[in-house]
Order: structure tokens, then sequence, then C-alpha cells
């Protein structure tokens, strides 16, 4: 039984930072309904601006707690600037033509990413230091979960709430919800529909720079190719719970997580990615539009 408690915990943890780096994917498909496939680069870039902030700040003598927020901070500031830059380079040039010329310059824009870190930086793995301090309720339970999986979870599970009380409450989650209803009708009624999607890509890149920051923490090593597959599964994760879904993607990802950890822990790690494609097959056979997504009726 406690070999069945650390699989699902370990899962949970796993579908946490998918569901994290999903949230960036699924918004920006709400609004402008394209796929932004440089988010897992962006992921990568804040984990190396947290490694660079969290170097000066150690050697400045700063405290643990400190370090973590201060580098955090750093991380999604950074990264949301590279993210309202990807829109409007990869994107905004490219708004009213086809959609495949917009997914090749994403494509564009995620290979120079990568080679751009891997030019400024290294093509080795870099050793990330563990910024989450130890909560001391968790010693008893070290064995089962740490405090950075207790984090991990937590930080995705708030950063859900508050995604969804901005797109509900607040006046720019409104203009969100009437572009991604009807871009052109949003325009006539005087919505910025600019600005709004470069809030989204700023959000969303802001998302996985955070994501990226906490996995590098725990994982405890980052390189420049990390945001690739991380990204793939994301994606996976946001078309797994329903596109454009901001609940869905959280479900998408801890679906994803616990199916990888259970069939890791129960059958074989070597599958694992070949069991989570096929799961995910499985699923869009019955559920086309993903767990909690809605079938659109197109109207003639």
């Amino acid at each position: 039984m406690e070999y069945f408690f650390e699989i699902l915990l370990g899962g949970l943890t796993r579908g946490s930072i998918y569901a994290l780096i999903a949230l960036g994917y699924t918004m920006v498909y709400g609004i402008i309904g394209l796929i932004n496939f440089a988010h897992g680069e962006v992921y990568m870039i804040g984990a190396f601006t947290a490694l660079i902030a969290a170097s000066v700040l150690t050697l400045m003598g700063w405290n643990q707690v400190a370090i973590i927020v201060i580098a955090s901070v750093v991380a999604v500031i950074y990264s949301s600037c590279y993210g309202f830059t990807i829109e409007k380079l990869a994107y905004k040039p490219l708004r009213r033509a086809p959609r495949l010329s917009a997914l090749i310059s994403a494509i564009g824009m995620s290979l120079f990413l990568q080679n751009y870190v891997l030019l400024a930086q290294t093509s080795n793995f870099l050793p990330f230091p563990n910024l989450i301090p130890e909560f001391e309720f968790l010693k008893p339970y070290q064995h089962m979960i740490s405090s950075s999986e207790i984090v991990i979870i937590g930080t995705t599970a708030v950063v859900m709430v508050l995604l969804g009380i901005m797109i509900k409450c607040t006046k720019i989650g409104k203009a969100m919800r009437a572009t991604a209803q009807d871009r052109d009708m949003a325009m006539l009624v005087g919505i910025d529909v600019n600005r709004v999607i470069s809030v989204t890509f700023v959000v969303g890149s802001a998302t996985a720079a955070l994501g990226g920051v906490l996995v590098a923490s725990h994982v405890g090593q980052i390189n420049f190719y990390m945001g690739f597959i991380v990204g793939i599964k994301a994606f996976v994760a946001a078309v797994l719970g329903g596109i454009g879904s901001i609940p869905g993607a959280v479900l998408g990802g801890l679906v994803l997580g616990w199916t990888e950890s259970f069939f890791t822990g129960y059958v074989s790690s070597d599958y694992e990615d070949v069991f989570a494609f096929l799961f995910l097959v499985f699923i869009l056979i019955f559920r086309p539009a993903g767990i909690l997504g809605r079938s659109e009726t197109e109207k003639v």
C-alpha cells in the first residue's frame, strides 16, 4: 500500500508539472486557435534565468527562501518578455495568414531558442541547486514525498485558481473570453485584440517559467533541450483534457502524470512515453475534443 501511495504522489507531482506548462498552451489556443510550439523553450529559459539569478544571490549571501522567491520572480519577468517577443515576431505578422504558416513559424522559433541557449550556455547538463527548503512536518514522510513536490502541487493549484479568477472576474479576462469567442466582433466593440493576445502570451510564459524553476530545483539539473520533451508532454496533456479549457489542462496533466507513473511503477519505465501516447489515442477515440472539451458544430 505504501508503494501505491508513493506512485500516486509521484504521478501527482509529474502531472502538476505538465499542467503548469499546459496552461500556457491552452490559453494561447483558446484566444488565437494556434499552438505555441516555442512554449517549451520558454520553460527552459525560465530555468536557466533562475539558475543565473540564484548563483548571483548565493554569492551575495542571501538566504534560501529569499533566493527561491527572487529567482522565480526574475525568471517569470524575463520569460514573460520572451513570450511577448515571440508573439510579436512569430505570430502577429502571420495573424491573417494560413494556420500552417504560423505553425511553421512557431517551430522555427522553438529551434532558434534551443540553439541560442546552446550557444550562449553549454550543451552539457548543469547542476541546479535545491532552492526549496525542507519542511519540518514532512520529515517522517520523506520517503514518500518531498517539500519540492508539495510546492509544485500547491503552486499548480494556486495558479489554476488565480487564472480562473482572472478570466472570469477581471476586465482583461472578459476581453480574453470575448476575443476567444469572436475576434472580429470583439474589435468592433472596442476591445484591443492585439493587447489581449500579447497579455495571453505573457501570462502563459509566466506559468511556464514558474514550472521551469520548480522542476529544475526538484530534479537538480538543466540543459538546453529540457523544454522539448516536457513541452510535447504538456501539449498532450492540454489536448487530453480539452484544449482551450483551463480546468481541462490541469486535469489532462494529472491524468497523464498518473498514467505514466503507474505504468512505470508496475510495468516498465522503458515504454512510459509509448503508453502515454497510446492512452491519449484511446481517450480521443471516445472523446475527440478531450475529457472536458466541447465539440464545436460548424454552421454553414
